[in-house]
């Protein structure tokens, strides 16, 4: 199974504590995280940001849930893949049509940019979504694994390479998937009595045993004394540790 190197959030709120963490985090260049840039980071700095990250020699998760009608998705998603990253990330609750919509802008930008076509993920439920909202608020009967599996098996059809989910709703989406589609999976926390928003969530070492193809890690590692032994740590017990294979 594919698995990737633990992918850290830098969501931060400025540019200078953006940059010291790429820093801290390029040292050790045989074993370099994914970077996480969000909305925060992107909307303050652009594309620029991207490049400072880039120059590191970091892979870039550009993660912007794009959630608009299929012609504004297609178009946006078009610049995304002039840009040169790894992953980008849009809503399956826009449907379809609006995925596979992003899908081909993206392929088109990328090919015009003469850069690899980056890995198009869709969000299902996002980790800090229980059945409380899911009933109360959104209005969807049924359980969050059932809108998850259901959303996982929208975005396969789609064309899409994978879904951002809870690593407890990874086997349900198998059930419903091809076996190459990924499970990247926010809502790690080392220690589980520290949830923060997060509503689901499990450990690094959980993650890779119900098959998680890469864990998404921000405030553990970005908030920690010591960013570089965390991620080390994070990163041994996911990818090194007992039964991570």
């Amino acid at each position: 199974m594919e698995r990737f190197e633990p992918i850290v959030a830098i969501d931060v709120p400025d540019k200078r504590k953006a940059v010291q963490l790429f820093d801290r985090l390029s040292n050790d260049t045989d074993h370099m995280p994914i970077i996480k840039i969000g909305m925060e980071l992107f909307y303050a700095f652009g594309p620029g940001i991207i490049k400072q990250a880039k120059e590191r020699g970091f892979r870039i998760f550009l993660d912007l849930k794009a959630h608009d009608i299929p012609n504004t998705v297609e178009r946006a998603m078009a610049q995304v893949g002039r840009l040169s990253v790894a992953f980008v990330t849009v809503h399956a609750a826009g449907g379809s049509e609006m995925m596979k919509a992003g899908l081909r802008g993206l392929k088109q930008g990328a090919a015009e940019a003469r850069n690899s076509v980056p890995k198009m993920l869709a969000i299902t439920q996002l980790t800090s979504i229980d059945e409380e909202i899911l009933h109360n608020e959104q209005k969807i009967n049924g359980t969050v694994m059932e809108s998850v599996q259901n959303y996982a098996r929208l975005a396969d059809e789609s064309g899409l390479a994978g879904v951002v989910c809870s690593a407890k709703e990874i086997s349900a989406i198998r059930e419903v998937t091809n076996p190459d589609f990924l499970c990247i999976t926010p809502g790690i926390r080392p220690d589980l009595n520290t949830h923060d928003d997060q509503k689901r969530v499990v450990t690094p070492k959980q993650a890779a045993e119900m098959g998680s193809n890469g864990i998404v890690v921000g405030r553990p590692i970005t908030q920690s004394d010591d960013p570089v032994a965390a991620y080390k740590e994070i990163r041994h017990e996911f990818l090194e540790g007992e039964n991570a294979d």
